[in-house]
């Protein structure tokens, strides 16, 4: 299916595919499941993980967060911080 770029956390893998949508699966505990986000993550650049959750970049500089809030799944607080982000380590 084209698949662009796998991350993995300590339990879960995300992979992006060529138009941009992101394909999550393993533990939910780990990030495995983005239902929650799937609606955002569109035209997606760039994934990275820590070890239980992930950060998708957008297109337009946005970023996507989802997974154990303990390492970084939950980024509400600093969302409106987030914008044209370039990349993300």
């Amino acid at each position: 299916k084209n698949v662009q770029q796998v991350q993995s956390t300590e339990g879960a893998f995300a992979a992006i595919l060529a138009d941009g949508c992101v394909v999550t699966w393993g533990d939910q505990n780990y990030g495995g499941d983005s239902s929650a986000v799937q609606d955002q993550l569109k035209n997606v650049q760039q994934v990275q993980s820590t070890e239980g959750a992930f950060a998708a970049i957008l297109a337009d500089g946005c970023v996507v967060t989802w997974g154990d809030q303990n390492y970084g799944g939950d980024s509400s607080a600093v969302q409106d911080q987030l914008k044209n982000v370039q990349q993300v380590q």
